[in-house]
Parts: C-alpha cells; sequence; structure tokens
C-alpha cells in the first residue's frame, strides 16, 4: 500500500477544502477503498475521513425521509420509518455483505463503491479498461457468469455491486451533493453511468464532489414493497439477480409500480419498460411475466450468462406475485 496522509474532516465545508488537494478521496467505513489501496488499483495521496458528517435520518412534514450521507448501513436498515414505510430499503441492505461491513459501511460509501469483477482486482494478469483504460477487457471472453446482460459495451461488462443502490432506484432515490461550485441534487437513477467508451467513469460527479445526504421521496404504496437477492450462497454474495418492487393496486388491476434490478447492468437498472407494461393491467403471473419480458428483450447475454435473461424473468414474475398477497 502507498503511503498517504489522513485528515478528518469537521463538515462538509471541511472536507471539501482537503478535497481540492491532488491526490485526495474521501473515506466513509472505507470497505471498498481501503481493499483497492491493499490491491493496489487506487493509491490516493489523502485520506479525507468524512464518517463525523451527518448522521441523521429525518421525517420531514413532506412525508420525505432524509438520510445523511454518513449514516451506517445498519443504522438505516434498522430505522423504524425504513422498516414500515421502505422496507424494500431494509431488506436489500440487509442482504448486502456481512453484519460487520453493514456496522461500518457508510451510505454514502455504498452508493460509490467501485465493481468487484475478477478481473478488475486481478492487477497482474488480466486487462481491465476500467482499471486501465485502453487496455481492453477479459471478461469479454473469460469467465463471466456473474457479468451483465443489459446495457453493457465492448468495453466492460462489469456489474454493480450494491444491493441498496437497487432498492434506492426503485424508490426514486434523489442524491444531494456539495461541490466547489455548489450544492445540486441528481436522481439516483442518472448517477451511475453505462460503461460505453469510458468504463473508467462510474458516476456524474465532478471531482470533489461530495455526497451530503439521500433523500426518499413519499412514496404511499412503499409498504408494498420487497427485495429478492438470488445468489449462489446464502451469505455474503454478490447477486447474480435481484429485484427491488414496490406495487400500488387497484382491486385486481395494477395502478402504480416501482421495478429495479441488480447484477444485470452496470447500474442498478430502473425496469422502465416493465413498469409502463404493467400499468392498467390486471395483476396476474401471466401480466407479471409479459413485463419482464418486455424488460429483457434487450438482454445480450455472454457465453456464461445466458441463464440471467430468464432467472430475471421469473424474479421479476414471482416478486410481483408476492406484493399481490401482502394486504394493504
Amino acid at each position: 500500500m502507498m503511503p498517504f496522509t489522513y485528515h478528518r474532516a469537521q463538515d462538509a465545508g471541511d472536507a471539501l477544502r482537503l478535497c481540492t488537494q491532488p491526490g485526495a478521496r474521501y473515506l466513509g467505513g472505507g470497505t471498498n477503498l481501503v481493499d483497492l489501496m491493499r490491491e493496489a488499483i487506487e493509491g490516493p495521496g489523502m485520506l479525507v475521513d468524512v464518517t463525523g458528517l451527518s448522521r441523521d435520518i429525518e421525517e420531514r412534514a413532506d412525508g420525505s425521509l432524509w438520510i445523511g450521507g454518513a449514516t451506517r448501513n445498519t443504522a438505516l436498515a434498522s430505522h423504524p420509518a425504513v422498516r414500515s414505510r421502505y422496507p424494500v430499503l431494509a431488506r436489500a441492505i440487509t442482504a448486502g455483505a456481512s453484519a460487520q461491513i453493514r456496522n461500518m459501511a457508510t451510505v454514502g460509501g455504498n452508493i460509490l463503491q467501485r465493481t468487484r469483477c475478477t478481473y478488475f482486482y486481478d492487477c497482474e494478469g488480466s486487462r481491465c479498461n476500467k482499471r486501465n483504460p485502453g487496455q481492453g477487457c477479459d471478461a469479454l471472453d473469460g469467465f463471466n457468469r456473474g457479468h451483465a446482460i443489459l446495457g453493457a459495451s465492448p468495453g466492460c461488462v462489469a456489474t454493480h455491486p450494491s444491493d441498496m443502490c437497487v432498492a434506492l432506484a426503485a424508490l426514486d432515490a434523489v442524491i444531494h451533493l456539495q461541490g466547489a461550485r455548489g450544492e445540486r441534487t441528481l436522481p439516483i437513477t442518472d448517477l451511475h453511468r453505462l460503461p460505453e467508451d469510458h468504463p473508467e467513469i462510474d458516476t456524474l460527479l465532478e471531482p470533489g464532489e461530495l455526497i451530503t445526504a439521500i433523500e426518499l421521496p413519499a412514496l404511499a404504496f412503499g409498504a408494498r414493497s420487497t427485495y429478492r437477492k438470488v445468489r449462489d450462497r446464502a451469505s455474503f454474495a454478490f447477486a447474480l439477480v435481484s429485484v427491488a418492487a414496490a406495487l400500488e393496486l387497484d382491486g385486481d388491476t395494477v395502478k402504480d409500480v416501482r421495478i429495479a434490478l441488480g447484477g444485470v447492468a452496470h447500474k442498478p437498472w430502473r425496469a422502465w419498460k416493465a413498469e409502463q407494461a404493467l400499468r392498467g393491467q390486471p395483476a396476474t403471473a401471466e401480466s407479471f411475466r409479459m413485463a419482464a419480458e418486455a424488460e429483457l428483450a434487450a438482454a445480450q447475454p455472454l457465453r456464461d450468462n445466458g441463464f440471467k435473461v430468464e432467472l430475471a424473468k421469473r424474479t421479476i414474475a414471482a416478486v410481483l406475485v408476492e406484493l399481490t398477497e401482502i394486504k394493504a
């Protein structure tokens, strides 16, 4: 690991000032960045500790929920408002990593974690455009069972690793940012990039920009929501496919719906086509399957991950059937 200096920010302004230094990086719980430093994938010259910034979780008058960027994942998952109003988020967080990691990881850091692609981590033996732009992508012809089937490019087929972000995408979360040019917001569905020609650029954040808070808009049917993660083993494994969904019914008809997928793309994948196909349709297994097929029609599987297409369709349909059985 390369030498670095460490500073603990007193507030957001202090963090922004410190992060103007060349080679400076924000440090949350360190559950991703420190791993990358150990593997010599990243070598920041300065770490700016932002864990002392806001950890408040506040229910606001308009029904939204305000979450400080330094909130620990465990605290968010266990908060009564999250568990009662947005159970999809609580379940997504507890499906990720281990209890020890959730106790350390911050919400802002979780959002910004980098891919867990094996080839990305193999500095000595593998080519990776995300690690070294223009080098090539060994996952394309390598072992790509866990890789993307939607939104990939010839430059990168890695998937986004976060469970929490999939739920946030389904809930229309808004990310509050502070940077050199002031404050701004971004929908989480716009924050992460697809790889295209620059897989090394993960997000639309500007240099030195800091996540200060996450806002969950009020969602009247958020209580009828859930998260399902399909993985190779029951603990501490990344999703092959995951589904976050919330459903509003008007009798036996789908009035409104939110669906997002994990494990299938370079970013949390909002299933806009499936949602559009479902509104106004009967809340039946057949309708849910039809909507899933509409969403996966654009899938481009690789040699080893074609099974994900059918797995995603079945998981979407199964989760929506499960939600119809929840009494409002």
